[in-house]
């Protein structure tokens, strides 16, 4: 069952594509946040902890530029981590106002352990489309995100 009124072929079939990609992705989100909840880990304090794991220290602008949030909400959630001792904060030599953040040992430790588990569990969910569909939905959504920001 259609759920457009007509708007006209080119509207219609946007706004069906529109309606499909958000549904995919809310549940494909809802699906990896549960999982990355199971680990204690709420999804920001999970993405810092994957960003710094795959790119290595960085300083709270670069960390909030990756992880496509504010300053004051990467300072939150570097704030917790650090409370669980998972990142530390350590001071620049050559720029006293320059941070980076990095993973401890035992922060290392932990995104070692889940971030595989992590990806066994996407790679799972992503099975229901063969390996050329996931390369074309990727390749597709890059399109459309590029295209988007310009």
């Amino acid at each position: 069952m259609k759920t457009t009124q007509k708007y006209g072929k080119k509207a219609d079939t946007a706004l069906s594509m529109w309606v499909k990609l958000v549904r995919a992705s809310a549940t494909m989100g809802k699906l990896s946040r549960e999982n990355i909840e199971s680990f204690g880990l709420t999804e920001p304090q999970f993405g810092v902890l994957e960003t710094l794991g795959h790119v290595g220290p960085l300083t709270l602008g670069e960390l909030g530029r990756k992880r496509l949030v504010s300053g004051g909400n990467i300072t939150c959630v570097v704030d917790n981590l650090e409370k669980e001792g998972l990142v530390e904060r350590i001071h620049s030599t050559e720029d006293r106002r320059t941070i980076e953040v990095r993973l401890t040992k035992k922060g290392n430790e932990l995104f070692e352990r889940i971030f595989v588990q992590h990806a066994e569990h996407i790679t799972k969910l992503a099975s229901v489309l063969n390996e050329t569909e996931q390369k074309q939905l990727a390749d597709l959504c890059k399109k459309l995100g590029l295209g988007l920001s310009k």
